[in-house]
C-alpha cells in the first residue's frame, strides 16, 4: 500500500478524501498546516485543527499538526498587503497553494516517507501522451478549483491524488454523513481564510499600520468625479461601496497608485481587449519561446466562465492575450489561466497590465 499525506483543513472535503484514499486501500495520514491565527486565537478556515483531528479520529488515520505560520506570512500575508497597496487585486490561494501546502505537504511526505500528497480540491490531475502532469476541470463545473492549481510544479503533480474530480458537493457531504463525519453538514468559507470578515482593508491597516490617504475618482479624460477612501478599499469592476453618487452606474476602471487615483467608467468602458501577464507557469506544455503563440480559453479570475483568446510569448517571462470578445474586471494582481479544448490547465500567469478598447 502506498502511503498518502492528507493535507486536512477542517473541512468536509478534505476529510472525505482521506477517506476515499483509505477505502481505497491507501496508508493515509492526515495532516494540518497551521498557517494562520487571529490574535484572539481564531484558526483560520484551512487549518480548523480540532475538526481536521476528529475527523481523523472517525476515519481512523494517524494525524499530525505541523507550523508554518512564519513561511505563510512571508509568503502569503506580505505579499497580499504590498499588492494592495500598489492597486493590484491579488489571489493569495494561488501562492499559497505553490509557496506553502504543497511545498510543506512534500517535505513532510518525505520525512514520513510517503509515495504521494492528497488534498479536497475539485480537480483531476492528469498525465499527458507528452509526459507532462497537468490538471483537469472537475465533473462538476461548479466546484471546479483548477484556476486556483495552475502554478504547481511538474514534481508536485506527479506526486499529487486529488480523488474529488468526479464528485459533486452534495454527493461529498452524503459520504461524510453515511461515515459519521460531524463537517459534514459544514458550510464552506467564501472568504480569505486569514480574512474572514472579507473586510481586507481593515486587516491592511492593522497588519502593515499604514492607513492609504484618500484621493481622487477620475474619469478616463482626468476630470475629477469625487473622492475615494483609499485605494485598498477598491477593486477593479467593483461598483457598490464606491461612497459616490453619480446619477448613472459606475465602475472601477482603473486603480492608479502613482497618482493615488482611481478611474471610473460606465459598464460599456471597462470591457479590455488584451492583457499582459508575467510570472509564467506553464503545465500541459513546455514553455513556448519568444514569438510562438497558441489558441486557449482563458480565465481572468476564479469564477470568469473563459473566453477564447491567442496567447503570445512575448518576452522572457511575458505574454499577451489578445481576447476573441471584450472582457470586463480584468485585474492586475489577479491570475489568468489558459485552458485547452479538453478542459485541462495549459499554463498562466499573473496579470500585469490591462489595455482596455
Amino acid at each position: 500500500m502506498a502511503k498518502v499525506i492528507v493535507g486536512m483543513s477542517g473541512g468536509v472535503d478534505s476529510a472525505v478524501t482521506a477517506y476515499l484514499l483509505k477505502k481505497a486501500g491507501y496508508d493515509v495520514v492526515g495532516v494540518t498546516l497551521r498557517t494562520w491565527q487571529s490574535d484572539d486565537g481564531a484558526e483560520s478556515r484551512c487549518c480548523e485543527i480540532d475538526d481536521a483531528r476528529e475527523s481523523a479520529n472517525i476515519i481512523g488515520v494517524p494525524y499530525h499538526v505541523f507550523n508554518c505560520t512564519s513561511e505563510f506570512e512571508n509568503k502569503v500575508i506580505k505579499p497580499f498587503t504590498d499588492d494592495y497597496m500598489r492597486g493590484f487585486t491579488p489571489n493569495p490561494c494561488v501562492i499559497c497553494n505553490r509557496e506553502v501546502k504543497w511545498e510543506r505537504l512534500l517535505y513532510y511526505a518525505n520525512a514520513l516517507d510517503a509515495k504521494y500528497i492528497a488534498t479536497g480540491h475539485y480537480a483531476a490531475v492528469v498525465k499527458l501522451e507528452n509526459g507532462r502532469y497537468t490538471v483537469k476541470k472537475a465533473s462538476h463545473a461548479e466546484k471546479d478549483q483548477t484556476y486556483m492549481l495552475y502554478r504547481l510544479s511538474q514534481e508536485e503533480l506527479s506526486r499529487t491524488v486529488m480523488p474529488l474530480a468526479d464528485y459533486s458537493k452534495d454527493e461529498v457531504r452524503s459520504v461524510a454523513e453515511k461515515i459519521g463525519l460531524k463537517v459534514a453538514a459544514k458550510p464552506d468559507s467564501q472568504e480569505i481564510c486569514f480574512v474572514p470578515e472579507g473586510h481586507y482593508a481593515d486587516f491592511i491597516i492593522k497588519n502593515t499600520g499604514v492607513t492609504p490617504a484618500e484621493g481622487d475618482f477620475v474619469d478616463e479624460t482626468g476630470k475629477v468625479l469625487g473622492r475615494h477612501r483609499g485605494i485598498i478599499n477598491y477593486t477593479v469592476g467593483q461598483r457598490k461601496g464606491l461612497g459616490i453618487a453619480l446619477g448613472r452606474p459606475a465602475y472601477v476602471k482603473k486603480i492608479c497608485a502613482d497618482k493615488n487615483e482611481i478611474v471610473l467608467g460606465a459598464s460599456d468602458e471597462t470591457g479590455c481587449r488584451a492583457i499582459v501577464c508575467s510570472s509564467l507557469n506553464f503545465l500541459s506544455i513546455e514553455e513556448p519561446p519568444i514569438g510562438e503563440s497558441f489558441e486557449a480559453f482563458v480565465k481572468v479570475r476564479y469564477r470568469h466562465p473563459g473566453i477564447r483568446a491567442t496567447v503570445e510569448k512575448t518576452d522572457a517571462d511575458r505574454v499577451r492575450i489578445v481576447f476573441s470578445e471584450p472582457v470586463r474586471a480584468a485585474a492586475p494582481g489577479q491570475s489568468a489561466v489558459f485552458y485547452d479544448e479538453d478542459d485541462c490547465v495549459v499554463g498562466g500567469g499573473i496579470i500585469t497590465e490591462v489595455e482596455f478598447e
